[in-house]
């Protein structure tokens, strides 16, 4: 039995695609071995969304070369997509695919052990793309399980790569979802977590929406918890929000792609939205889920962008009121129109700006968590931490941990009454409602 393991880089979509690649080689009888393990094949799964994702994949293969000279080496996902010509002369790597047919990487790694010869697979997308039919019904967890159900963007922001690799948007069919929920809920999973690279525009080809799908996972028998991914804040609309709120499985936990709080950059970022605009939909969405969360990502030091800019958007990031904040430097990435504007930001005022927000959202972050303590919330157990706490999470994915009284009790994959007693840095401390021991 040949064995195998996986190096993955990136988002939550790059997870999945991960778990269901495992599938794959399950089923031809490969053996999944951890990472770093004695091994006759490594897939690397790569992310390019910066340069910086792109530089540890690179890492990742160079290291893997030098540890298994024998093994045959994949590198797969964004990096060699988006850049094929780079990716295509990596003499580490014995096979070379990208994002596109996922479901011929068994086969090639199995070509390539018998045969030793070198392969590259790197097709380019078109319009008429299907979404990919991989599914994934096991998981490392059995408690939470993140489900792919959209690909692709055309939204084409001026600093992204990401339409270059995953192509256009397309949504998987919900027969297909259907199945795939029902499967992973046989296997004791409580939550699912809908995840895509573009979410908010599932569904986009029938005329349908992401409700579809979240209703899709209410109905399926043990699926206690849905949460979605990040999504795009000009597509939530007014029907999409109450369908959710009819969901009494739905979790209020709102990852709203921000970027910048300051009209100027979001125009030049190619944004579609302006900050007012978020701003009311965020106050339209607590109107309808009165404890819920906003979490988002936020960028410094975008070409052109002033120090006046810059404060606009951390004094937006404070009274938004975000319970967790994302913050990155923007990185330049070849063949984005944002790589070849004048005024790029030195290197030292990113660092700067990065502390600067970083330090508002850290304002902002204990705030809310400040905010829960005295409230009754659900809690799912997901593990326990040593022999001190049970942690899990509330709907609105704030970390919660209860002491651990019995060491040799598990409350994994349960959902329990917890009272919130205290915050800490990242995470609140509570007690059971009821005698759990």
């Amino acid at each position: 039995m040949y064995k195998v393991y996986f190096i993955t880089f990136g988002c939550k979509v790059n997870h999945y695609e991960t778990e269901c690649m495992k599938e794959l080689f399950r089923s031809a009888d490969f053996d999944i071995v951890g990472e770093g393990e004695a091994a006759d094949a490594v897939v690397i799964n790569s992310c390019t969304v910066t340069s910086s994702g792109d530089s540890r994949a690179l890492a990742a293969l160079r290291k893997t070369r030098a540890a298994l000279p024998d093994a045959v080496i994949a590198l797969t996902g964004c990096y060699p997509q988006a850049n094929p010509g780079e990716a295509s002369t990596l003499s580490e790597a014995d096979i070379i695919a990208g994002t596109k047919y996922r479901s011929h990487i068994v086969a090639m790694v199995q070509s390539c052990l018998t045969e030793r010869r070198r392969m590259v697979e790197l097709s380019e997308y078109t319009s008429s793309d299907l979404f990919e039919p991989l599914r994934c019904s096991r998981f490392d967890s059995n408690t939470r399980a993140f489900v792919k159900i959209q690909d692709g963007c055309d939204q084409f922001c001026s600093y992204c790569m990401i339409p270059f690799a995953r192509g256009r948007c397309r949504s998987k069919p919900l027969d297909v979802l259907r199945e795939e929920v029902r499967e992973i809920a046989a296997g004791g999973v409580k939550e699912i977590v809908l995840s895509g690279i573009n979410l908010a525009f599932f569904g986009r080809e029938w005329g349908g929406d992401l409700a579809d799908a979240a209703e899709i996972c209410a109905e399926t028998a043990g699926i206690e918890r849905i949460r979605l991914g990040s999504l795009e804040p000009e597509k939530m609309s007014e029907e999409l929000l109450m369908r959710l709120r009819a969901l009494p499985q739905f979790c209020p936990q709102f990852h709203l792609s921000l970027q910048s709080g300051c009209d100027r950059t979001l125009k030049a970022m190619n944004r579609r939205y302006t900050a007012a605009e978020y701003r009311a939909l965020t106050e339209r969405i607590r109107s309808i889920f009165p404890q819920c969360s906003f979490t988002t990502d936020v960028m410094v030091g975008f070409p052109q962008e002033t120090d006046a800019d810059h404060a606009e958007s951390v004094e937006f990031i404070r009274e938004t009121g975000f319970a967790k904040v994302h913050v990155f430097r923007y990185s330049r990435r070849k063949g984005t129109r944002a790589d070849r504007m004048t005024g790029q930001v030195a290197e030292s005022v990113k660092t700067l700006r990065w502390q600067e927000m970083t330090a508002a959202a850290e304002e902002t972050r204990e705030k809310y968590l400040r905010s829960l303590v005295g409230r009754t919330v659900p809690v799912l157990f997901e593990r326990e931490n040593s022999t001190e706490f049970h942690r899990g999470y509330a709907p609105d994915y704030t970390l919660v941990k209860i002491s651990r009284k019995n060491p040799e009790k598990s409350l994994r994959n349960q959902i329990i009454s917890v009272i919130i007693e205290e915050y800490g840095h990242d995470f609140c401390i509570g007690r059971p409602v009821d005698d759990i021991y």
